[in-house]
């Protein structure tokens, strides 16, 4: 059995802004599904809520999602996951991902997000070749990696090398050097990824993978978030009626650059000027104060995701 989750008990998770935002474009991004005649609301949401469930709060409450299963491996938590599962529609099991998957039904239409806080294994390829072979047409799949250097004691390109080619090495469609410096862990990650999804798809005819997202970012540790749709034509037409006004972080070619979710240090009084001014122009500056030209351009891209935290004394 694998070792409790780090970010479980280290890092309080409905306070990591960039992993907020993410959650909240994801959002975005099933709601315009949703207008495009994807039946969102009665997807089946399998994920890993460990003991904060902020995913299941979210989609519950914004999607109307109310068929959840929450997995957790790790037994230990067992107590704490069942006193913190806040609505009653989401189910848990202390088990594997591994274990889950292949027992979601084909009749259903599901997320699922497989939301891991350690680099790619051959673990986390296996469950994804398991989405892959698994999941319903219609369904959207979403991995999240860490994608940080491996290795740490050898934090160079040649010890991520031999990393990647111990865990990955099946769905490494070619070794390069260059593939493994830590400004390119995110795009070898993806790459196995994607690989072993279409591996698991192989057997299946009339189906491919439609493409969503590619993010990278990083409250503490770089993470990698990909995603999208396994579909036929029919789930294709419906992505090209889906209206992508303004939503500029889909990622919708498979070869297609991350999108980096960038957060600028602001103060709340900054934030409230900046907001009164958005969407605003390129190159738009405050007359009360100097903000970096990259700080007000990372703001415009995600103001309406940026979460506002403020202390509540009870």
């Amino acid at each position: 059995m694998k070792k409790t989750s780090k970010s479980a008990l280290n890092v309080q998770f409905d306070l990591r802004a960039a992993k907020q935002v993410e959650r909240r474009m994801i959002v975005d991004t099933l709601q315009r599904l949703a207008q495009a005649q994807f039946p969102i609301r009665d997807y089946k949401y399998t994920g890993m809520g460990s003991i904060h469930f902020v995913d299941f709060v979210i989609f519950h409450r914004l999607l109307g999602i109310d068929d959840m299963l929450s997995v957790e491996h790790d037994s230990t938590l067992e107590d704490r996951v069942k006193f913190n599962r806040p609505f009653k529609c989401i189910k848990t099991k202390m088990c594997s991902a591994t274990d889950v998957i292949p027992t979601l039904s084909q009749d259903e239409k599901h997320l699922l997000w497989l939301d891991y806080d350690e680099p790619v294994t051959s673990e986390i390829l296996n469950d994804v070749f398991l989405a892959g072979s698994q999941l319903s047409t219609g369904s959207i799949l979403v991995v999240t990696v860490d994608v940080e250097p491996p290795d740490k004691v050898s934090d160079n390109l040649y010890a991520s090398k031999a990393y990647f080619e111990r865990e990955a090495r099946k769905y490494l469609s070619s070794i390069d050097d260059k593939d493994f410096a830590e400004g390119n862990l995110h795009k070898t990650s993806k790459r196995v990824i994607i690989n072993a999804l279409k591996e698991g798809m192989a057997g299946r005819t009339g189906i491919n993978y439609y493409p969503l997202f590619f993010f990278v970012y990083a409250d503490g540790h770089r993470m990698m978030t990909v995603g999208g749709i396994i579909g036929s034509k029919v789930e294709k037409r419906k992505i090209n009626s889906m209206d992508i006004e303004g939503a500029t972080y889909l990622r919708m070619n498979i070869d297609s650059a991350a999108y980096e979710i960038k957060i600028p240090v602001l103060t709340r009084k900054e934030r409230q000027l900046l907001d009164s001014a958005m969407p605003c122009d390129a190159g738009w500056q405050p007359k009360e104060f100097a903000v970096p030209a990259n700080d007000i351009e990372a703001y415009r891209e995600i103001y309406r995701f940026f979460p506002a935290y403020a202390e509540l004394l009870l």
